[in-house]
């Protein structure tokens, strides 16, 4: 393969992942019209469109998208090759790097997460990226989020998954109005805050519909963050995750956590990046922090 069709396959990737001709020029350092003469000639060698232009974004055809996943991994696996020579050196690094999270999951896993790479990345500039349990796949195998925690079962194929933390549930309530102990009658003439499953936590609606709870919602959010003041000025009740409600009780002490009638644990916090070989060094790196960090008992690594 030569250097010009290299660089032909690379200005593809970058073109799939921004979807912007002039953002791809500036990421190649190139002229717009040098990303538009390759496009053409990309589009002669595959015999596709590949992309159509949506007002000011480029949409992948449908051939795009089959070609992406297995050019992107082999233009990585050249690079690390290339790389190989160089060992990374956190302390050096000052690049920037994107973690999607929910807005709980900023409150929760940032400040663990910030001193450990102040320690070893001073220079580092973390981007977080609002997490969409629909679309964060989407931007983990474009590249414009390096690493993303969440409850949600991503499509293992294409990407590298381990879990880092277990994920059980309590109600949560002010101490002004307490929660009986556990049982069938626990939640009687209790109304309640739902959060919505954005962010990936189904587990409070379909345990709210399973025990038949819903009607007696009298609150939805969009946000976790809103629930413990809510919580604290009223008699409502909230099904949440037992660290998030452990965090929520450090900043707000007339809270109380009770725990459920029936069993109460989901799917775990995992982590997701791309699959091994498609990662940079950088990226590899910050992958190792994030999960020494943030990870409890049950999945730190050894």
């Amino acid at each position: 393969m030569s250097l010009a069709d290299l660089n032909q396959l690379r200005t593809f990737v970058v073109l799939y992942e921004l979807r912007s001709l002039t953002a791809t020029a500036e990421r190649l350092h190139v002229t717009q019209p040098t990303v538009s003469y390759t496009l053409r000639r990309l589009r002669q060698r595959f015999g596709d469109d590949l992309f159509r232009r949506d007002g000011h974004v480029m949409r992948p055809t449908a051939r795009a998208t089959q070609l992406f996943g297995p050019l992107h991994e082999a233009l990585a696996q050249i690079d690390a090759t290339l790389d190989a020579t160089d060992a990374f050196e956190p302390s050096e690094f000052d690049g920037e790097l994107a973690l999607a999270l929910t807005s709980i999951g900023e409150q929760t896993f940032l400040p663990p997460l910030m001193p450990a790479l102040a320690r070893e990345a001073p220079g580092l500039r973390l981007t977080v990226a609002r997490l969409d349990a629909d679309q964060v796949e989407d931007g983990l195998v474009r590249g414009t989020i390096d690493l993303a925690l969440t409850v949600s079962l991503l499509g293992p194929p294409r990407l590298w998954r381990t879990p880092v933390r277990a994920v059980e549930y309590v109600a949560l309530s002010s101490s002004a109005h307490p929660l009986p102990a556990p049982g069938a009658e626990m939640f009687h003439g209790r109304r309640f805050v739902r959060v919505s499953s954005r962010g990936g936590h189904v587990y409070p609606v379909q345990t709210m519909i399973e025990q038949g709870l819903m009607p007696q919602v009298a609150l939805t959010v969009e946000e976790y963050a809103t629930v413990p003041p809510v919580l604290e000025a009223t008699d409502l009740v909230a099904l949440l995750p037992r660290h998030v409600a452990q965090v929520f009780c450090g900043w707000f002490p007339d809270l109380r956590i009770a725990e459920l009638p029936w069993p109460a644990r989901s799917t775990p916090v995992a982590l997701y990046t791309r699959r091994e070989s498609s990662l940079s060094p950088a990226q590899r790196w910050f992958r190792s922090v994030v999960l020494d960090a943030v990870a409890d008992s049950e999945f730190r690594p050894a």
